[in-house]
């Protein structure tokens, strides 16, 4: 038998190796591959990756709504039997959403990139600029005195925080698009991945444009590598890297961050009714008819009883109120935040302006086909490449131009990105989940879905040949563009039409200071053509949600 201080030196030896053993077990864990065993980001080589990876950063101006299941569509009154607004039971990941609507100042500072980056004084930059400036002329009104808010509402300090209206659905994407850039182009600066300030010196066709850099950076800026690698920490990983792989940032650094754009109906929808507040054990309590809790358009809190909630019309000819107690606060559009948010913490989800969202209109939502992040409009492209095996950006002479039903003619795309192509059989073979570049038809208005189809006539095309067999024969307006930039605009003089639902008009949410209470509920929905603007939508951004569904963690309720 060992005496007892041997057996004890002995014991604490084991003990010790053990432990050293499982140190060293641990550490080679964290630091190897689960899949292979190889050293994870090694110094002689291998896979790379970057283990202080934090979960998405929040955008500028957004708020973080978390996702979840609610009814779509259900709508507390409804006198006017329009037949659009049948209840779905819809799913909605996570996503954020603009703390309030676009302003004026918000959208100033994209006209003032626009003016400095392609300046409206050379002729092949002067219709980005005009096709971004948004139509002062909604305010007019043949019988009423309007003018000065066609001459001021945009571009007065006084209308600063004020919506930003007379955009149209068209307008408010390609702000969206910019807004993406111009904050990816900030993140890489403050990382030292770029150089710094050099956003405040762009010449035409030399912007940062997000998809460009992930898929070809060396193009970014206009090419000039002296920007696009020309910070503190480029400079650090160039002398350290053996090769050109870890030069850049991609998607695996988790800095870039997903594109901004206008939310989907059903994300509106879901973060409007803010129910988060209603939540109880996964049951909803009761109704909500508007996005803050009541039946009613009045707070009934003891310090701001009798206060409106909302700027919106509250019968003929009473657009604020009598002026003094009783009065919301505005006739036109109110400044943003004048009234309280809902539960996500969401300005103006009812009232100041409705909002253009994502979606193209239908008059029924098809759920049997999809409850999950529903959202009519997708049209899917690619990245276009030329014979060198290398994507097509687009430059000064390749800008594309649309002209619009109503004369007004847009940049399609701008000097700096990359061209978009749709999508063809090699994406689409023998894929159940999707057939077409366009699905914005897609079971309703489509071939198979006309009283024309037959399955059985052998033929397998998806495109109606007959513009009077079309599902929904909408007008259709011609605008011809001649070499001199004249516009040969000619009306659709057809007797029978039956409807103006087609493929060009988008889903608005919301009521604005010129509509009644009832179109409040976040559940009511109209439409209006894509490329026309008026005086009461305006829009704000959304943003995906990348990874967990919440931010912090599941916790317990009580």
């Amino acid at each position: 038998m060992l005496p007892r201080n041997i057996a004890l030196k002995l014991f604490i030896t084991v003990v010790t190796a053990s432990l050293f053993v499982g140190c060293n077990k641990t550490r080679d864990y964290k630091n190897s591959s689960r899949a292979t065993g190889w050293k994870m980001n090694a110094k002689e080589g291998g896979f790379q990756y970057d283990p202080m990876a934090k979960e998405q950063e929040t955008g500028p101006g957004l708020v973080f709504v978390e996702g979840g299941t609610f009814t779509m569509g259900r709508v507390q009154d409804d006198p006017m039997h329009d037949w659009n607004n049948t209840p779905t039971q819809q799913h909605v990941q996570s996503f954020y959403m603009d703390e309030t609507e676009v302003t004026n100042l918000m959208y100033l500072e994209y006209l003032d990139w626009l003016k400095k980056v392609f300046p409206p004084s050379d002729e092949n930059y002067r219709r980005i600029y005009d096709g971004a400036v948004p139509d002062t002329l909604v305010w007019r009104n043949r019988l009423g005195y309007n003018e000065v808010m066609t001459n001021n509402y945009l571009r007065h300090p006084a209308y600063a925080e004020y919506p930003v209206v007379g955009v149209s659905w068209i307008q408010a994407v390609e702000f969206a698009n910019w807004r993406t850039d111009r904050v990816n182009e900030m993140l890489l600066e403050k990382e030292g991945i770029t150089a710094r300030n050099a956003k405040y010196d762009v010449k035409p066709g030399e912007s940062f444009n997000t998809e460009t850099y992930l898929n070809a950076p060396k193009f970014t800026y206009g090419g000039n590598d002296s920007i696009t690698r020309g910070g503190k920490k480029s400079e650090q990983i160039a002398k350290r890297s053996k090769d050109s792989t870890n030069l850049y940032v991609n998607r695996e650094s988790g800095l870039i961050l997903p594109a901004y754009r206008l939310p989907t109906e059903a994300e509106w929808e879901y973060a409007a009714l803010g129910m988060s507040g209603l939540r109880n054990y996964n049951i909803y309590r009761g109704k909500k008819k508007y996005p803050w809790e009541g039946q009613y358009t009045r707070s009934g809190n003891r310090k701001t009883r009798g206060d409106q909630m909302a700027n919106f019309k509250q019968g003929a000819g009473d657009y604020g109120g009598i002026a003094g107690w009783s009065d919301d606060g505005a006739d036109i559009t109110a400044k943003v935040k004048s009234y309280a948010p809902n539960d996500y913490g969401l300005y103006d989800m009812a009232g100041n302006v409705a909002e253009w969202v994502a979606d193209v209109y239908r008059p029924i939502v098809d759920d049997d086909y999809n409850d999950f992040n529903y959202y009519r409009g997708n049209v899917y492209t690619k990245n276009a490449i030329d014979e060198n095996g290398k994507v097509k950006v687009v430059t000064k002479d390749s800008i594309i131009f649309d002209t619009l039903s109503n004369g007004r003619i847009v940049a399609r795309n701008l000097p700096g990105a990359i061209l978009q192509v749709p999508i063809g059989e090699e994406e689409t073979y023998l894929r159940t989940n999707f057939s077409k570049s366009d699905n914005r038809d897609y079971r309703d208005g489509d071939k198979p879905s006309t009283r024309y189809f037959q399955s059985f006539g052998g033929d397998d095309s998806d495109e109606i040949a007959e513009p009077s067999e079309r599902m929904y024969n909408s007008p259709l307006p011609k605008v011809y563009a001649d070499s001199t930039g004249n516009l040969d605009k000619q009306y659709d003089k057809s007797s029978s039409r039956t409807t103006l639902i087609d493929n060009e008009v988008r889903v608005y949410k919301g009521g604005s200071w010129r509509d009644r209470d009832y179109w409040l509920d976040p559940a009511q929905r109209r439409y209006f053509p894509q490329d026309m603007a008026t005086d009461y939508i305006g829009f704000r951004c959304a943003m995906s949600r990348v990874g967990s569904k919440n931010q912090k963690g599941k916790r317990p309720r009580n």
